[in-house]
């Protein structure tokens, strides 16, 4: 039987504590998880663009390789943080020596995500045992961690006059994302912002400055771009244990991933002030739509990408006024539909299938890991023990599936 363990959520949220660039002079802190967050964003545009002229089913069978690629990666690289990229780099080249260092890997994330279930764990196994593939996923993976990289590096290049490394690394970043240019996109975010796909990009990437809890103290802080790829993960893992079908948990995690990308127009202006003020709400989403319309997908439209444009749209819920509501189309209609609906008479890839009911659930388990975490690290405040309070007592009764009893999840914490 598939089930989500603490244990999972933790590990998935732990990237918050691996700083990047840790030997540079930086002014912010960077940390991997936003890292993969911006990666996994780039990949879903490329995605997109790559998958254009292909049948459901092989779109589909490509989104599902760069989501679950993208997510292997990462446990990989959380597991083995402490081994110096150079060291890694010599283990690599002996076949020997690199399986060694994969099955102790899959030791370690074993007690985590055997608990998903046999087919993913089998997957997972297949994927870190097996030689790389050279697949479309894979260049779409890697092309799009060069890029989100080299952003990242952007940031702290022009400072420490001194330091004669940072010439050569931004030179092999640009040389290791040239190699991608034949990918559809590569060339214009190799543009930069001047490029509408460059401006798209970056715009993702500022949602790292954004600060998730602004006003409250926590250890790890976290960005809303950190937060938007821990959803996403909860998301994509939730939709296995609760038998969701393949078109609806790639839906589900690109959905997550990108269901705050109208506060980097905004703010992220926390629930209980939106809630305690009646038609604030309203206006908010009101304003958010606007500006979004506005500065990103009338952009991306005018700019060659309806389709990008299209998608987002669909994964945020404006046709049915909310990005946490079941949908689904029918007769190239989108609807709000059960979730017992979506799950049974919706599965199809033509269905266009998107648990925004599950989405807001991993949203606020998101939330919880993060208070949760902060109060475990020794930082307390009114506004975090609330939060732990009020989700629990949200979600004490709910159950996503047989498999999945959110109520139950949120106990292992106590």
């Amino acid at each position: 039987m598939s089930s989500i363990r603490k244990g999972l959520l933790q590990f998935i949220f732990s990237g918050a504590y691996m700083k990047r660039w840790n030997d540079k002079l930086r002014p912010i802190d960077l940390c991997e998880l936003d890292k993969q967050g911006h990666k996994m964003m780039v990949a879903w545009a490329l995605y997109v663009l790559n998958s254009r002229g292909m049948s459901p089913e092989e779109r589909r069978k490509l989104g599902l390789d760069i989501i679950e690629g993208g997510l292997m990666e990462y446990f990989y690289r959380l597991v083995i943080t402490d081994i110096k990229p150079p060291v890694f780099y010599r283990i690599k080249e002996n076949p020997a020596h690199y399986r060694q260092l994969t099955e102790w890997v899959l030791r370690q994330l074993a007690p985590r995500l055997q608990p998903v279930g046999p087919e993913f764990w089998g997957r997972l196994e297949e994927r870190l045992l097996a030689p790389r593939p050279d697949s479309l996923a894979t260049q779409i993976l890697d092309a799009s961690h060069q890029y989100a990289s080299s952003w990242e590096f952007g940031l702290i290049k022009n400072l420490g006059v001194w330091d004669d490394e940072k010439q050569q690394i931004d030179e092999k970043f640009q040389d290791d994302l040239e190699q991608y240019r034949e990918l559809l996109g590569i060339p214009d975010l190799l543009e930069g912002a001047e490029s509408t796909l460059g401006h798209f990009a970056y715009l993702c990437g500022q949602l790292r400055f954004q600060t998730r809890w602004s006003q409250t103290p926590r250890i790890p802080e976290t960005s809303v771009l950190g937060h938007l790829f821990t959803v996403a993960a909860y998301s994509y893992f939730c939709s296995i244990v609760v038998d969701a079908s393949e078109a609806q948990r790639v839906n589900n995690f690109f959905s997550a991933l990108f269901h705050d990308l109208p506060e980097v127009l905004t703010r992220d202006i926390i629930s209980p002030v939106k809630q305690s003020v009646e038609p604030l709400g309203g206006l908010i989403r009101e304003y958010e739509d606007s500006e979004l319309e506005r500065r990103v997908l009338c952009r991306l439209r005018d700019g060659g990408y309806p389709d990008i444009a299209e998608r987002l749209s669909y994964f945020l819920g404006s046709e049915v006024g909310s990005e946490f509501v079941p949908t689904a189309r029918r007769d190239d209609i989108v609807r709000q539909v059960s979730r017992k609906e979506l799950n049974e008479k919706y599965t199809e890839d033509e269905n266009d299938p998107k648990d925004g009911a599950l989405i807001k659930v991993c949203d606020n388990l998101a939330a919880f890991v993060e208070a949760y975490t902060a109060v475990n690290n020794g930082i307390s405040s009114s506004q975090l023990q609330q939060a732990l309070w009020r989700i629990k007592q949200v979600y004490e009764n709910t159950a996503l599936s047989e498999n999945l009893h959110i109520g139950a999840l949120l106990a292992d914490f106590d």
